[in-house]
């Protein structure tokens, strides 16, 4: 005889434990993948001192990790739906463990960004693809409690990462930031296999992979140029090729992808005012603001002299301050509407960086964590509002691949952020002086330039744009 869970449509409801294991294993994934994104930070001056090098090199060990991050989120779910979403998901583990094992093992800068890189490609298809094992795992109707497992790495990581690598510096080694990864990895792999169901979709699309080549390679060299014009390794004639080759690539991009079906990037999503706005213009912010994690832990310990362990209980209190910024959100929107508060929050994020430069190595510890609050503040505010206004007034039909972009084009903003600030610090050291405070104090001033590069966008938004999300129209109009 069948039974109702026989016959039920999802692994939650044939197995009720399911409905913790597989949220759990999946939230664990994330974390890791948060995680890594922000532990080494605190650690770098002392793998630097490890492998040879100086500390200003080591935003190879952050971008690189970043940059492929982005680069293949958007091959992941095609992969899951190929080869299965289990198989790709126990793969991206086995990835992420194995360049977690190999990092700790770096014995200079090449390896050690070779492996990032490996951490990164694992990492890519975490994220997505434990997504799509949570969506076909639930019913609709218990989505969105399965779903709050993937926000809470997003909160925990920032906050988790500064001081678990600061605390293992200090007191074990560099090297125990990525090892950590992998006891995690193992259980993660072990319960994947046991209790995830290798689902695969009933169409199989192809992948524009002609395309994706195409705009990985661009953002690569992007990158490897702006790099170099800090601590040049190749001649300037050499330095401008490479970033005139990036820009023309993109550019036979935008012409290839009006002819192919589904392309790698689809820019039509660009013609939804909203989107356009959110992600270039608010990216611009994100340029200049998530240089700052990179710039803030170096000038402490660089620039102040502090130990691991200081800065990294200083610069994790920004992660509290996304949790304050939260709730004054939806009431900053519905009173003043999307285009105030990210020009507001644009402006008010640029004066935080610029204040930076106020501080010294005698300031009180607490005044540079409550200073440290108040930026990360600014800075969440500016992300939520942008991210929220991105995805507005999408189609629902269109939902799927905007979340896509929009978090490529989020990883780029953190990596071409870090990129930026170093080779502004390349640059004011140009003539082999050291890193004095004078020296970041230059650096976070033209920094603080950045975040303003948005307003000009965030000034074409409409009052009734998003006013379906902020409520700002409904209040207008009752008034």
């Amino acid at each position: 005889m069948t039974t109702a869970d026989d016959t039920a449509s999802f692994a939650t409801e044939r197995d009720p434990k399911l409905r913790f294991i597989i949220p759990g294993v999946v939230a664990v994934a994330f974390l890791m993948e948060q995680l890594d994104a922000t532990i080494i930070v605190t650690a770098i001056p002392d793998i630097a001192a490890s492998l040879g090098t100086v500390p200003l090199r080591m935003n190879l060990a952050i971008t690189t990790y970043v940059l492929t991050l982005a680069m293949f989120i958007p091959v992941s779910g095609w992969f899951a739906d190929r080869f299965g979403a289990r198989r790709i998901f126990m793969l991206a583990l086995f990835l992420f463990s194995l360049g977690s094992v190999l990092c700790g093992m770096a014995t200079s800068l090449p390896m050690l960004v070779a492996t990032r890189a490996l951490q990164g490609i694992g990492g890519a298809m975490m994220t997505p693809v434990g997504r799509l094992i949570l969506i076909r795992s639930f019913p609709r109707s218990q989505l969105i409690t399965a779903m709050t497992y993937m926000t809470l790495p997003a909160i925990v990581g920032p906050l988790l990462g500064p001081l678990l690598g600061g605390f293992l510096t200090t007191y074990a080694s560099w090297r125990w930031i990525f090892w950590v990864n992998v006891p995690f990895g193992i259980v993660g792999m072990l319960v994947a296999m046991r209790y995830v169901e290798d689902t695969r979709a009933d169409e199989r699309a192809g992948f524009d992979f002609p395309g994706f080549l195409m705009v990985g390679i661009s953002c690569v060299l992007l990158q490897y140029g702006i790099e170099n014009i800090g601590r040049p390794t190749i001649p300037v004639p050499a330095i401008a090729a490479v970033l005139v080759v990036a820009v023309l690539l993109f550019l036979v991009f935008v012409r290839y992808a009006r002819g192919v079906p589904a392309p790698a990037v689809d820019l039509t999503l660009f013609r939804e005012r909203t989107f356009k706005i959110g992600t270039l213009a608010g990216g611009l912010c994100r340029v200049g603001l998530n240089g700052i994690p990179f710039l803030l832990p170096l000038m402490l310990q660089v620039g102040f002299g502090m130990s691991p362990i200081v800065t990294g209980s200083i610069t994790s209190v920004s992660a509290f301050s996304s949790l304050a910024a939260r709730p004054l959100l939806s009431y900053a929107l519905r009173r003043f509407g999307f285009r105030q508060v990210l020009s507001w929050s644009a402006v008010a994020g640029a004066a935080t960086i610029a204040g930076f430069t106020l501080l010294e190595p005698d300031t009180p510890r607490w005044i540079l964590m409550a200073y440290t609050f108040v930026f990360g503040f600014m800075r969440s505010l500016q992300f939520m509002t942008s991210n929220t206004l991105s995805y507005s007034a999408m189609p629902a039909a269109q939902l799927s691949k905007a979340t896509s972009v929009g978090g490529v084009l989020q990883q780029l903003s953190v990596s071409f952020g870090v990129s930026v600030a170093a080779m502004l610090l390349g640059l004011v050291t140009l003539d082999g002086s050291a890193l004095t405070p004078e020296k970041f104090q230059t650096v976070f001033l033209i920094m603080a330039i950045v975040p303003l590069l948005g307003l000009p966008g965030f000034a074409y938004l409409r009052p009734e744009d998003g006013a379906e999300v902020s409520g700002h129209k409904r209040k207008e109009a009752k008034a």
